[in-house]
């Protein structure tokens, strides 16, 4: 569940369509792909007022609690999550282990509509992230530095010295 996995161009942009799509579909305020770490991926939509880092982190923490309550009750999990607010809905689907989708709407349509273009949308999501996943076996994908690998102690020193 910690496992860290990089988004290059052409997978970004695919996840980026696919959301649209389904916004558009489903005729959503807001689409969103987060990881289970609570990090956002993508948000497609209007934000108006709303903080995309607490929006995917608080997702994230709804998705770990909702699954402890399905083993609590002997489930492997739940395939998705609805919360229903006085104008407006959250729909909530994990999709594999790793990725969250979010979709927030309105009474301008219906959670049967948004769930049948979510479950087009998790299918469509799946196969690129399952895509990501062949290419890293394969050794298709360039390789990563470790994070804050281009600091050095110099350039540690300089920050506390202020220069």
């Amino acid at each position: 569940m910690n496992d860290i996995f990089i988004l290059y161009d052409d997978e970004y942009h695919e996840i980026r369509k696919i959301l649209s799509r389904l916004k558009e579909e489903s005729n959503s305020r807001l689409v969103f792909l987060a990881d289970r770490n609570g990090q956002a991926i993508a948000i497609i939509g209007d934000l108006d007022e709303l903080d995309s880092t607490a929006l995917a982190s608080l997702t994230a923490g709804n998705v770990a609690a909702t699954d402890s309550l399905a083993k609590l009750l002997g489930s492997k999990g739940f395939h998705s999550l609805f919360h229903e607010g006085e104008k407006e809905n959250m729909h909530i689907s994990p999709i594999g282990n790793h990725i969250i989708l979010g979709v927030i709407f309105d009474e301008k349509t219906s959670l049967g509509l948004v769930r049948l273009r979510v479950k087009k949308a998790s299918s469509e999501l799946s196969a690129v992230f399952d895509n990501i996943e062949k290419k890293k076996e394969r050794g298709e994908l360039p390789s990563s530095p470790p994070p804050f690998s281009e600091i050095t102690d110099d350039d540690i020193e300089k920050l506390f010295r202020g220069r």
